[in-house]
């Protein structure tokens, strides 16, 4: 049984009593643990308490949006410079792959000879990203959450680096094509990546 709200399976049975004829067919009333949203379900062996429920929350269930796995083209350039007073300069852009994508952000591998690791491993660095969708290019403002370099070892380094980043800015259109597109994804994936 989950929380039709937030999907978590930590739920217990609800401080308030349902009708007894609704009791007897199985029907309590239900609280999520995560949420707090209080429904009706169906326990008709009575094995939810109502103390608080003691599983824990599974690890792949703390997402904020469904990320779907792509290989979309993208061309990154790191911003400098001041973006609030809209006094900014690109650098020289790098061409890489989107290898998944969600409606808050985006994970990227790219030959990073162009930028230094150092700056981008620095958590708010600002890329200017555009990925080429099927239906149509996007541009956007993104910024690092993570960066790592996969294949370290013995000190030697590959120059592959993966990016997480997430959307900063971007505009109306562009917002609208990306919702479009994951709608699209999500009807032919119905079920999300989890790593």
């Amino acid at each position: 049984m989950w929380c039709p709200r937030c999907k978590s399976p930590r739920i217990q049975r609800g401080y308030n009593d349902a009708l007894i004829f609704l009791r007897l067919a199985g029907w309590q009333e239900l609280l999520c643990n995560n949420c707090g949203l209080e429904f009706k379900g169906l326990d008709p062996f009575g094995k939810l308490e109502r103390v608080p429920s003691k599983r824990r929350e599974p690890r792949g269930n703390r997402r904020r949006a469904p990320r779907y796995k792509a290989r979309l083209p993208v061309t990154i350039s790191m911003v400098e410079g001041d973006h609030l007073t809209r006094k900014v300069s690109s650098t020289r852009s790098a061409r890489g792959h989107c290898e998944a994508i969600s409606q808050v952000g985006m994970r990227l591998s790219f030959v990073g000879t162009r930028f230094s690791e150092a700056e981008l491993s620095r958590p708010g660095c600002l890329l200017s990203v555009t990925v080429q969708l099927p239906n149509g290019p996007i541009n956007a403002l993104v910024s690092t959450v993570n960066c790592e370099v996969p294949g370290r070892k013995d000190g030697k380094a590959k120059w592959t680096l993966i990016l997480g980043v997430t959307f900063y800015q971007m505009s109306d259109r562009d917002t609208a094509r990306l919702g479009a597109y994951l709608i699209k994804r999500a009807a032919e994936q119905p079920y999300p990546a989890l790593e």
